[in-house]
């Protein structure tokens, strides 16, 4: 490869990074609906239709986001070291990850929340959360044979059901927010908020599994 066509390739990554961290915070402000291409183009610092000679249509380009998100929340999960950890240290681990990806991208709740009504409003192409959710299934297995094992967590455990179970718990303060927040009395996603529903949610699920 020649050093200008490394350039080129390079502009161009640039220039991708740039269009799709300006389109994931719009569609995660504006909605897929409420989000224009012409503002996404213009805070990248592009043309509209580069846009679209790119991705094609903005339905495509919501879809590459979405694409791009759940790689980095799966693999992060999938690659998060766990191995030399006692199982409940090492759940706990996994439980605060997911609880953490969402605190640490203010961003993240209302963008799963636009993705979930995306997929479900039309026969839209399975994405990498999909492809890349067995893996994560079998990490928390592990996890949980070794607990079940040393007599720390109980036998008759389903680890995908576990999984989703304690997804929707660690996201819920952010996915669910109003309803959330109105229920236990205080804002979770006010940092003293995140704090409690961090530590009561790992708590509750370590707590259900747990052998004594």
């Amino acid at each position: 490869m020649t050093n200008e066509t490394s350039k080129t390739l390079s502009n161009k990554r640039d220039t991708l990074d740039r269009l799709l961290a300006s389109a994931r915070e719009n569609f995660a402000l504006k909605g897929l609906d409420g989000a224009r291409i012409e503002d996404i183009a213009r805070e990248a610092g592009v043309t509209k239709q580069l846009v679209y000679h790119y991705y094609g249509s903005k339905a495509s380009l919501f879809s590459t986001v979405l694409e791009d998100v759940s790689t980095q929340i799966m693999e992060e999960l999938i690659e998060l070291d766990t191995d030399n950890l006692e199982p409940d240290e090492a759940l706990r681990k996994l439980l605060y990850c997911c609880f953490d990806q969402y605190m640490n991208d203010p961003l993240l709740g209302t963008l799963a929340l636009e993705g979930i009504r995306y997929h479900e409003s039309q026969d839209s192409r399975p994405n990498n959360f999909i492809h890349r959710s067995p893996a994560l299934a079998n990490k928390f297995s592990s996890v949980l044979e070794r607990g079940i094992s040393n007599g720390i967590f109980r036998p008759d455990i389903d680890a995908r059901l576990f999984l989703a179970t304690s997804s929707l718990l660690m996201s819920g303060a952010f996915t669910n927010h109003y309803s959330m927040s109105a229920l236990v009395g205080f804002d979770t996603r006010s940092d003293e908020g995140m704090r409690i529903w961090r530590e009561h949610s790992a708590n509750f699920i370590l707590a259900s599994i747990s052998q004594n």
